[in-house]
């Protein structure tokens, strides 16, 4: 069965006698793992009711683009973040002009004007309309813009007629839908990927650590073995859920993630430094737990930790070599002298200091920098940004 785990899907639904179908379409998506959320038209209320989807998706429906509370909540922009795919079905021809247009007169098609996610449309019309030239030329519109065009099947229709203009069944959908994130970028490639923090002991109950989540990391894992690497995940103490079909390896301090990292890293052919490694650990660590005493303060003598990704960038077999900087201050600067220092072919570069991206959320924005350009990628979900990053590490690594 196809699966999509932990997928952010945004349905939108648009007028039609289709739209009946768009209830089931939400169980069936659910049924293999995804989120979600649902838009719906005007014209498509009159087919189906929000409730009916509210109570399917478990989430509220979004049908107003000027809405207050839609804005300080789950408005437009943050919509088209959260979602990995927009898939619209049934997709009206009237949508499909719109959206060829580059139209943003409602919430559905100005959430398709700001994500970067994917866009799947699943056109549904008599076959007539479907036939007509000005909708075959709006097809091939969204086709050029890179937006997959889902069906339309043939048969019978609602309204007599006989020919193509059905939209495809709930369970073709979810079919398709799950393909859309099955790139094969990285096929036959393996891709060891770090995430999360480590741990290092002060005594027995107490340890140094961060704040990070392990969330882009695990992101990327997911996105490499999308895109047909044969992945290995080392993480340190997260509270997420090995993605699927991912090698995983649980390490809990620096030294844990090193020995794993040089195990693996031999063999891959990309290695990607997510982790967020304890810099320093403390030189001893106390056998039983230290008890408070009297003193206003006490002292640990910290030594620094090994530097991982620039231990396996110094292989003699050195796989190309992904770093992350997350930095306050001096973003650029910082991150393309370590990507200089630690002989990367690749950093990732991000602002920690601003408020909604980064350790703990669920978005990011990073820049992408090596030696000849950089690149910027603008907010997003860490699921979208991880398959972007993939994409723009598998071009490089085939470039080279």
């Amino acid at each position: 069965m196809s699966s999509l785990t932990n997928k952010h899907i945004l349905l939108g639904v648009t007028g039609g006698i289709a739209a009946y179908k768009s209830a089931d379409l939400v169980r069936r998506l659910q049924d293999v793992g995804a989120e979600v959320r649902v838009v719906m038209t005007s014209a498509a209320q009159e087919f189906i009711t929000p409730l009916t989807m509210q109570a399917l998706s478990g989430n509220p429906v979004h049908t107003t683009l000027l809405d207050p509370e839609a804005e300080a909540g789950m408005g437009h922009i943050q919509l088209a973040r959260w979602a990995d795919l927009v898939l619209v079905a049934p997709a009206s021809a009237d949508f499909i002009a719109r959206l060829a247009q580059g139209q943003g007169n409602d919430l559905l098609t100005t959430v398709c004007l700001a994500t970067s996610a994917p866009i799947a449309v699943a056109p549904a019309m008599n076959q007539g309309m479907w036939r007509n030239v000005s909708t075959q030329a709006n097809v091939e519109v969204l086709s050029q813009r890179k937006i997959h065009i889902l069906g339309p099947a043939a048969g019978e229709q609602a309204c007599g007629d006989v020919g193509p203009g059905r939209m495809l069944e709930p369970l073709a959908l979810v079919d398709a839908a799950a393909s859309l994130f099955v790139s094969g970028a990285l096929a036959g490639k393996k891709v060891v990927i770090t995430a999360g923090p480590t741990r290092e002991a002060i005594d027995p109950v107490r340890y140094i650590s961060n704040y990070s989540s392990g969330k882009m990391g695990y992101a990327l894992a997911q996105a490499a073995s999308e895109a047909g690497a044969h992945t290995v995940l080392i993480s340190g103490p997260t509270q997420l859920a090995p993605p699927e079909r991912v090698e995983f390896i649980s390490v809990m301090t620096a030294d844990e993630m090193l020995a794993a990292s040089l195990k693996f890293a031999d063999a891959c052919d990309v290695f990607i430094a997510s982790a967020a490694v304890a810099d320093y650990r403390p030189a001893q660590v106390a056998a039983q737990k230290i008890k408070k005493s009297h003193e206003e303060s006490i002292t640990l003598e910290l030594i620094k930790n090994p530097d991982i990704v620039a231990s396996i960038a110094a292989l003699d077999r050195k796989p190309f070599t992904v770093g992350f900087a997350a930095e306050s201050e001096n973003i650029l600067t910082f991150a393309k002298q370590k990507l200089v220092k630690k002989n990367l072919d690749l950093i990732i570069a991000n602002d920690i200091s601003i408020n909604g991206i980064g350790f703990n959320a669920d978005e990011n924005a990073v820049t992408v920098i090596d030696r000849q350009q950089q690149q910027e990628l603008t907010q997003r979900s860490k699921q979208q940004l991880a398959r972007d990053l993939v994409a723009i590490i598998a071009q490089k690594l085939n470039a080279r």
